[in-house]
């Protein structure tokens, strides 16, 4: 099949800024539409703000089996980033296709439409279902609308395919992320009088050391998982925020830090010894001099780690399709733990475009992996057909 349509698509999708703190309801609203012209119907699941939407729609018999083809409509800003086009106009050059989301992962997304006339023509035995979310980018925010979704309808597919860009390669594991904000409230006065006071940014350096003293530990005693490029937990502080002026013992420092773990690794584990730590040292020490002093920890955004046995039949369906009988577990995150943890179903990563050029200036996927992942549609439509 030629690979014009899904180029057009693709052109069409990239034109929508949809931008993580922006709404998708425009490119929604245009899958939406492009399906009808199919007779599939949509559900949308929209959240509080009514600006962004879920899609969900169901080709084929209704009935148990047979798979999800899930992708998020969001990407990342542009900001600050220095692009030699539009990036939300496709460009071609050397047979490259350059605009925002164009790997990740519109460009999957573009696949999987240009194919729902073939899937609607081949009749097919089992259904494929369309899971299209919003806010990926930013912890996986939107996907739990729609996981509800489908555990309402009690639909059970047999596996599901997140199509995340993988350069068409399997994918079968990856961390779960777990981040934190901790808020140090500590005691001001005079510089000249440091002893008196409580200095937050003091105490957060404290902890932010324990943090560092955990993931050491991590890289020493495990678990282990060496299918990974680090094959073990690391515990990561990346923002940091504090004080006012120099003559001032602060009275307030955030620290933002993160857990990426294993998905055998309980990353509450890793948090009860913080919080510890906090506790029964930090705080103690800190009420000695005032009572008003706390540390305090919220959580940002977590999502599940994924891990899938090479064994089991989806994934050797899919190698089998590919030809490739490799797989691999990679850095990145994705809603693929979401959907194994949720539903209770086999959930492989794989789809077109190199996570390389994700969420870079000038990012592209090349002609070549559009071509190749439209190969591997065709067959999986086959096969349920």
């Amino acid at each position: 099949m030629s690979e014009k349509n899904s180029i057009e698509i693709l052109k069409k999708l990239v034109s929508f800024d949809t931008t993580s703190f922006k709404s998708n309801l425009g490119l929604i609203k245009f899958i939406e539409n492009y399906l009808n012209e199919f007779n599939i119907k949509s559900e949308l699941i929209y959240d509080e703000t009514k600006n962004k939407a879920n899609l969900f729609a169901t080709i084929g018999p209704n009935s148990q089996g047979g798979i999800v083809l899930s992708g998020h409509t969001d990407v990342v800003p542009i900001r600050k980033q220095n692009w030699t086009s539009d990036p939300f106009v496709i460009t071609e050059r050397d047979n490259k296709l350059f605009g925002r989301g164009s790997s990740d992962m519109k460009g999957f997304i573009s696949l999987v439409l240009s194919r729902v006339s073939t899937m609607v023509e081949k009749k097919l035995k089992k259904p494929i279902h369309l899971a299209f979310s919003y806010d990926e980018e930013i912890g996986c925010v939107g996907v739990h609308g729609l996981l509800d979704l489908i555990k309402k309808k009690s639909i059970k597919p047999e596996f599901c395919i997140v199509g995340e860009p993988t350069n068409m390669e399997v994918v079968i594991g990856h961390k779960g992320k777990h981040a934190y904000e901790e808020k140090v409230d500590g005691f001001s006065c005079h510089s000249g009088q440091a002893p008196y006071g409580v200095n937050a940014i003091n105490y957060a350096s404290k902890l932010i050391t324990y943090i560092e003293e955990l993931n050491k530990e991590k890289s020493i005693k495990g678990p282990f998982d060496n299918e990974y490029e680090i094959p073990y937990s690391t515990l990561h502080t990346g923002l940091i925020n504090g004080g006012t002026i120099l003559n001032i013992v602060p009275n307030l420092c955030q620290f933002e830090f993160e857990i990426r773990h294993l998905a055998e690794d309980d990353p509450l584990k890793i948090i009860q010894r913080i919080h510890q730590y906090t506790e029964e040292l930090l705080i103690k020490e800190m009420h000695k001099i005032s009572l008003k002093t706390n540390i305090s920890i919220n959580e940002k955004l977590n999502y599940p780690g994924l891990d899938i046995s090479e064994s089991i039949e989806p994934v050797k369906q899919v190698k089998e399709i590919l030809n490739n009988s490799n797989h691999k577990k990679v850095i990145f995150g994705t809603e693929g733990g979401l959907f194994k943890k949720e539903l209770n179903i086999p959930t492989i990563v794989c789809g077109p475009g190199s996570i390389d050029q994700a969420h870079k200036p000038d990012e592209y996927i090349s002609i070549q992996q559009i071509e190749k992942g439209g190969i591997f549609i065709d067959k999986l439509i086959n096969n349920y057909s």
